[in-house]
């Protein structure tokens, strides 16, 4: 009895004893079995053959045979002096310099005074954008440089003495930064794409001299030296190795071709010979060839093609060969379609899990009401969604482009799908309607009203729906100009009468973030004053109070200056205030108010009136800091907010100069935002940033400013009174307590 009890009260834990016995078992033949015997027999009867159990078991026979010794970290012990003062450490500007990890390629092009301006122009504006860096060595410099190409002179025109110095120079200034160098004529058309995946493929640590292999006249039969007229790459190895003996070739070696001489010191010094290997394809162009009927395999998987007369044979080059990558491109798509169709049948869902167009990600599937993303209805000369919120606009600029190059490839597609049956040709757009899903483009549905004819002749109009999708292409990543810690942000604040209360609770905050981190930052004060105010300024001035304020702050960071610029302005425009500031900061001052300028979208909290209507509203001097985000909303409307460079500004204020002697108010039309937009050519930026909080303010809305300006003042300060949910609440309840 006791014993069926004992069994019972253990009958649920008896799987997980099973369980633990079994796996201890296993365990231990396991380790039985790998730590057998080294001098098994089983390992003199499999001989050279090796047996093993998993990849772990691989790599760590593989490291065994190369010896502990290759493999063992090498650790540098930290012991901080304290007699020492500390220093804080500098790191290296990019991570891949600290990491030492080089960029792959770097392109030298070989040309002259004559050709400069024809080929050397035509090589820079098919291909050279498509490489990291491209060079272009010279003897004698044009008297004028074509834009936007790095050229180099040597000052001297003999093609020895160019190729001298065109290899002293690569590998000074940047043998440490990249692994191969591909050295080329002017004359010469080089597939970018794949010479980049070649070096790809290729150890940067051996010594290579890889091109088109040529005999030298009356040498020996072995040693080959690389054409010049089709390329060759030299690896980052036998540039440091050669670079000694560049001057003894100088001087010993006689040739009149550069490529010649190259080879023959590369030779004579390092012993190795030009490496022609199938992984290096090159198709040497006839004198009357057509690139549009050249079909060869050779030409088609060439790297490089010499030589080229012409420039405009270049470009017909670069258009060939273009088209043979985007045929290659829409055949790897199609085949990649297939084998996802195929594979869906294995999928839980089958073939119903596969979306149009195959490939390309879902569309989005809203999770509530709020995120639906609404369709826009368009035709072809109006589109009904406006930027401005008017129900109806004249569709113009790169929209009626868009709808334009939609039409055409829509009629396009079903012609080839139908044809050679039926024949379309569009008549009009009856309906029209778009979206853009962030998931996968911009989708994009068509009723056309199209004229089909047959193949007898006969025609009839029809009305079809189609479905297109404009998909997102691969993130581009912009270079921007590099921005260390050292440099300092300048923190301007315009302050009016009326923003006299949020003063206090700004400054707490700065000396919080700023001063107490000792961040490389400087704020400034720019008191804005009326005229009125401004001549009792000796009597009573209106910003005692801020300026006593900031003093205190000066006292208790002794260090630390916090300086003012008080203006006297009817209307305080941004583009009068920032002349006046721009003039008295340095031209690479970083403004936070190149390339870029941003615009932050700060989070503007409600009005406490509406949102806390049952209890006393928060008073204008509470803190800006809050544990949560409050209820609010990014407004939009508002471009009070800048960071930007002072070099960019004064640039764009320079362009502007001509427009205002036309227009003397264009001043006070405009704010910072438009400016940069219209005269600067950057590119500006604008994004949310949630942890740029600003309290309730009703804005005063200057009617001198332009009807733009005005207009987005009128309507933040109408946004800013509450969510609909809100005033709907607060409408309900004052209806409430008038019918009572």
């Amino acid at each position: 009895m006791r014993l069926s009890s004992f069994l019972a009260l253990f009958r649920p834990a008896l799987p997980l004893i099973l369980g633990l016995s079994l796996g201890c078992s296993l365990s231990l033949l396991m380790v039985s079995w790998t730590q057998g015997d080294a001098e098994d027999s089983c390992g003199d009867e499999l001989g050279n053959g090796r047996v093993f159990m998993g990849r772990g078991d691989a790599q760590r026979v593989s490291r065994d045979e190369a010896g502990d010794e290759d493999f063992q970290p090498r650790i540098v012990p930290y012991h901080k002096d304290p007699n020492k003062p500390h220093k804080k450490v500098l790191r290296t500007r990019y991570i891949h310099t600290e990491l030492g990890i080089r960029e792959r390629l770097l392109v030298g092009v070989l040309t002259s005074r004559a050709t400069l301006n024809t080929l050397a122009v035509a090589v820079n504006r098919t291909v050279a954008h498509h490489f990291h860096r491209t060079f272009f060595f010279t003897g004698l410099r044009s008297p004028k440089v074509p834009h936007g190409m790095t050229v180099v002179a040597h000052g001297d025109d003999r093609p020895v003495w160019l190729m001298y110095e065109t290899v002293r120079h690569l590998h000074e200034h940047y043998g440490s930064e990249y692994d191969w160098f591909l050295l080329a004529q002017d004359d010469t058309y080089l597939q970018a794409d794949r010479l980049s995946e070649l070096v790809g493929h290729l150890s940067a640590g051996q010594d290579l001299y890889m091109g088109r292999a040529e005999e030298f006249i009356g040498g020996e039969e072995k040693a080959r030296y690389c054409h010049g007229g089709y390329g060759y790459l030299l690896s980052r190895s036998l540039l440091a190795r050669l670079q000694p003996h560049l001057d003894t070739c100088r001087n010993d070696i006689l040739s009149v071709r550069p490529d010649e001489w190259l080879g023959r010191c590369i030779i004579d010094y390092l012993g190795l010979s030009c490496v022609e290997e199938m992984t290096y394809q090159y198709f040497e162009l006839g004198k009357n060839a057509d690139p549009e009927r050249e079909d060869s395999p050779e030409f088609k998987n060439a790297f490089t093609v010499h030589p080229v007369s012409e420039p405009n044979l270049m470009y017909r080059l670069h258009k060939r060969f273009s088209q043979i990558e985007l045929e290659w491109t829409y055949l790897q798509i199609e085949q990649l379609q297939m084998q996802i169709n195929n594979l869906s049948d294995l999928t839980p869902e089958g073939k119903d899990g596969v979306t149009w167009p195959i490939g390309i990600n879902p569309p989005f599937k809203p999770r509530t009401r709020f995120e639906v993303i609404n369709w826009e209805y368009f035709t072809e000369e109006h589109i009904y969604s406006c930027v401005d919120g008017s129900p109806k606009c004249e569709i113009r600029g790169a929209d009626r482009a868009d709808v334009a190059a939609i039409l055409e490839i829509a009629v396009e597609r079903l012609n080839e799908r139908y044809q050679p049956q039926l024949r379309f040709r569009k008549r009009r757009l009856l309906n029209g309607y778009r979206r853009f899903d962030p998931t996968r483009g911009m989708e994009y549905m068509l009723d056309l009203a199209l004229e089909a004819y047959t193949q007898k002749g006969h025609s009839q109009v029809i009305v079809k729906r189609v479905n297109l999708l404009r998909p997102l292409s691969a993130v581009e990543i912009i270079p921007m100009p590099y921005v260390t810690e050292a440099t300092r942000v300048q923190v301007i604040l315009p302050v009016t009468a009326q923003d006299q209360d949020y003063v206090s609770n700004f400054l707490d905050m700065y000396v919080m973030n700023t001063l107490d981190t000792h961040d490389n930052v400087l704020l400034t004060f720019l008191f804005i004053y009326d005229p009125f105010d401004a001549q009792r300024v000796s009597q009573t001035d209106v910003f005692a109070g801020i300026k006593a304020m900031i003093g205190e702050v000066e006292k208790r960071y002794g260090d630390v200056k916090i300086p003012w610029i008080s203006v006297k302005t009817e209307v305080p425009s941004q583009v009068k205030l920032m002349d006046i500031i721009s003039k008295k900061h340095p031209v690479d001052t970083l403004f936070f108010l190149n390339w870029q300028v941003f615009f932050p979208i700060h989070f503007q909290e409600y009005n406490p009136a509406v949102l806390y209507r049952d209890q006393q509203p928060s008073a204008p001097s509470s803190s800006f800091a809050s544990e949560s985000m409050r209820d609010g909303h990014f407004d939009r409307h508002v471009f009070d907010e800048a960071c930007f460079y002072n070099a960019d500004y004064m640039t764009a204020r320079t362009k502007m100069a001509a427009d205002i002697l036309d227009n003397e108010e264009l001043l006070e039309s405009m704010d910072v935002y438009d400016i940069f937009v219209r005269y600067s050519g950057l590119h500006v930026f604008r994004a949310v940033e949630p942890a740029l909080i600003q309290k309730y303010i009703r804005r005063t809305c200057n009617p001198r400013f332009s009807e733009d300006i005005y207009h987005r003042c009128v309507l933040s300060n109408m946004e800013g009174l509450g969510s609909r949910s809100h005033l709907a609440m607060a409408l309900f309840e004052q209806e409430q307590a008038n019918s009572t």
